[in-house]
């Protein structure tokens, strides 16, 4: 297994983490799959249940969160573990790819946006594949731009996004593998 040093970071859900890791699984990678108890996932390889004490690493205000993307999150102590467990999920990797859709204002839509807003805070290299337009872009320079086809070069990185994967994205990823992993 040439690429037995490559490590996926996600969350295991359904739609695009879910593929993400089959695709992790299917090219010999090492797959991380972070939650928290009492959330279901579909993923079962590589599952890391993430403390109380590990979330509370992470906390972060959902008032900020909320303003940063433009759309309203709840108090839900829920939704507050899954962008507690995204956290985790953006800082142990180098690259960030995403499937979901950028909206006008440049966030990604729904809670995988703070996924998206996370990694530029921290100044991750990230990649959306937008299933709207069908196309992959790349956030630089504090703008998005058009990138043909991107590849995976971190040994450790990160995969996420929308529950609703399309068949776009599911070929992207894909492709994004076949690319990565020869």
């Amino acid at each position: 297994m040439p690429y037995q040093n490559h490590t996926l970071f996600s969350g295991g859900a359904q739609g695009a983490e879910n593929q993400f890791g089959k695709l992790a699984e299917y090219h010999g990678l090492s797959e991380v799959n972070y939650t928290f108890e009492g959330h279901r996932i579909e993923r079962t390889r590589g599952v890391r249940v993430l403390t109380d004490e590990e979330l509370t690493q992470k906390d972060v205000s959902l008032t900020y969160v909320s303003r940063l993307l433009n759309r309203k999150f709840t108090n839900a102590e829920k939704m507050r573990k899954v962008l507690q467990t995204i956290m985790w999920q953006v800082e142990s990797s180098q690259q960030i790819f995403v499937v979901g859709s950028i909206l006008e204002d440049g966030t990604v839509k729904g809670g995988t946006g703070w996924g998206a807003e996370f990694a530029k805070i921290c100044n991750k290299e990230l990649y959306v594949f937008d299933q709207t337009k069908s196309a992959w872009s790349k956030w630089e320079h504090g703008a998005w731009g058009a990138v043909e086809a991107p590849v995976i070069t971190a040994a450790h990185f990160t995969g996420t996004g929308t529950r609703f994967l399309e068949e776009n994205g599911k070929k992207a990823l894909e492709e994004l593998f076949s690319r990565s992993f020869k």
